[in-house]
C-alpha cells in the first residue's frame, strides 16, 4: 500500500521512488513540494510524516500526520506514525488508541507493504501486551479490595469479562415482540422463584409420568416442522427431525391428551405464574434432545415471558449456553432463563436427554401490563392467525 504518483509529475515521482529508497531527506523535500503546490492527499501527508519521524523531527512528523488523518481518518500509516511518536514521547494511552486502530484497520488489510505489514504486526503484540498488563493491574487492585471471582457477583464478573475481551455482551433480542426497559438477564437467581420447590419436589413423580409417556412412540414430535407455503432454513439440521423432539402437555394455550396423562406434572406446576395468552400459552412439554443433537443459536419471539426447565433425564456432557453463561443440566434442579438471549443446547452424550419446558410471566411486569400484553397478543392473532410459535 504505497501512494501512487501521478505518472505525469516529476515531483511526485521522485517523491515516491526517495520513500522506496529510503532517502528520508529527499523524500521530505520532495513531498514538502507536493503539500506546497496542494497536490497531497492523505496518503502523501502519511509518507511525509512517516520520513520526518524517520529524519527525528518529531513535532513536524506529528503536524504531517494529523493533516493526513483530516483527510482520512484510517489512513493506516499516518496511525502507525503516530503510534511510534506518541510513544516515543511517553504518551502510552494515546498510544495505545493509535496502535489500537492500526491492528484494527490493518488486520483485514491485504497488499500491504513490508514495512505496513510488520507495523501491523507491532501494534497487535503492543495491544495484547497492553491488555495482559492492564488486566494484572486490574485484577490485582480487585483482588485487594476483595474481589474473588467464585464468591464476588457473578454480574460484576461478566462485566469485566466484556471489558477485557473475554466475553462479548448479548442483548434481548425477540423475533417478535419487544417490550422496552426489561433487565437482560441471563439466568435468572433461583430464589427468585420460591414456587419451583414444589416443581422441582415432584421431580421423581415427573420422571414416573415421563416414562410412561416415552412408551408411545406416538407421543412425541418434531419441535421444529416444515410449515406449509413458509421457507425453511435449508442450513438448519433440525427441521422434521427426531432428534429435537417434543410431547405437548399444554400448546399454545390449550391442554393436550398428555396432560392428563401426567396429572401430578401437571399438579406441580399450580403455583408457577404461566403465562396465559389465548392461542398462545401457556406451552408446557416434555422436550427430548437424542445423543449428538446440538440445537443452534437462536432467540425467542417475545420477552415478556420467561422460560423454566425442569431436568428430567438428563446424561452427562449434556450443555446449554444462555448468552456468556453455559451450564450442564442436572436432574431435579430447575432454572429461568430469557430466552430472547441467544440460547443453544447441545448433547453430547451417547444418551437421549428430556427436560420439561414451560413458560411463565417475567416478574417485573404488573399485572395491569400482563392484561395489556395478553389482550395486545390476542388481537394479533385474531387479524393473522397464521402467525409464528413463541419459539
Amino acid at each position: 500500500m504505497l501512494w501512487q504518483p501521478m505518472s505525469s509529475d516529476p515531483v511526485s515521482i521522485a517523491a515516491l521512488a526517495a520513500f522506496r529508497a529510503g532517502d528520508w531527506a529527499t523524500a521530505r523535500a520532495r513531498f514538502e513540494e507536493l503539500a506546497a503546490a496542494g497536490k497531497a492527499d492523505a496518503e502523501a501527508f502519511a509518507m511525509l510524516a512517516a520520513a520526518r519521524h524517520r529524519l527525528g523531527d518529531g513535532p513536524a512528523a506529528h503536524e504531517a500526520a494529523d493533516r493526513a488523518l483530516v483527510l482520512n481518518a484510517r489512513n493506516l500509516r499516518a496511525s502507525l506514525t503516530k503510534a511510534d511518536l506518541l510513544t516515543q514521547q511517553g504518551a502510552l494511552r494515546e498510544a495505545n488508541f493509535y496502535y489500537g486502530a492500526v491492528a484494527e484497520i490493518g488486520g483485514s488489510a491485504t497488499g500491504l507493504t513490508p514495512d505496513l505489514a510488520d507495523g501491523v504486526r507491532r501494534a497487535q503484540a503492543v495491544r495484547a501486551r497492553t491488555a495482559a498488563e492492564m488486566l494484572n493491574l486490574v485484577e490485582a487492585e480487585l483482588k485487594s479490595a476483595g474481589y474473588a471471582p467464585d464468591r464476588s457477583s457473578p454480574r460484576f464478573t461478566q462485566a469485566l469479562e466484556i471489558l477485557t475481551g473475554r466475553k462479548q455482551p448479548y442483548f434481548q433480542q425477540p423475533t417478535a415482540f419487544y417490550y422496552p426497559e426489561l433487565p437482560n438477564t441471563q439466568f435468572y437467581p433461583r430464589e427468585q422463584f420460591p414456587w419451583l420447590d414444589a416443581v422441582e419436589a415432584a421431580t421423581e413423580a415427573m420422571i414416573e409420568e415421563l416414562e410412561g409417556v416415552l412408551q408411545d412412540e406416538a407421543a412425541f414430535a418434531p419441535y421444529l416442522r416444515t410449515e406449509p407455503h413458509m421457507t425453511s432454513r435449508a442450513d438448519y439440521p433440525l427441521i422434521d427431525s427426531m432428534d429435537w423432539s417434543s410431547c405437548f402437555l399444554w400448546n399454545n394455550g390449550e391442554a393436550t391428551p398428555h396432560a392428563a396423562r401426567c396429572p401430578r406434572t401437571m399438579a406441580a406446576l399450580e403455583q408457577a405464574p404461566l403465562c396465559r395468552v389465548k392461542g398462545r400459552s401457556p406451552q408446557i412439554m416434555f422436550s427430548q434432545l437424542k445423543a449428538g443433537a446440538h440445537i443452534l443459536p437462536h432467540t425467542g419471539a417475545v420477552n415478556t415471558r420467561l422460560v423454566c426447565h425442569v431436568p428430567l433425564i438428563v446424561p452427562p456432557h449434556c450443555r446449554f449456553r444462555v448468552g456468556n453463561d453455559v451450564r450442564q443440566w442436572e436432574k431435579g434442579k430447575a432454572w429461568v432463563f430469557d430466552d430472547t438471549i441467544e440460547h443453544e443446547a447441545r448433547n453430547a452424550s451417547d444418551r437421549t436427554r428430556v427436560v420439561l419446558i414451560f413458560d411463565i410471566w417475567r416478574p417485573e411486569l404488573s399485572e395491569e401490563e400482563r392484561a395489556l400484553v395478553t389482550t395486545l397478543l390476542t388481537a394479533i392473532d385474531a387479524y393473522a392467525p397464521e402467525r409464528a410459535s413463541w419459539g
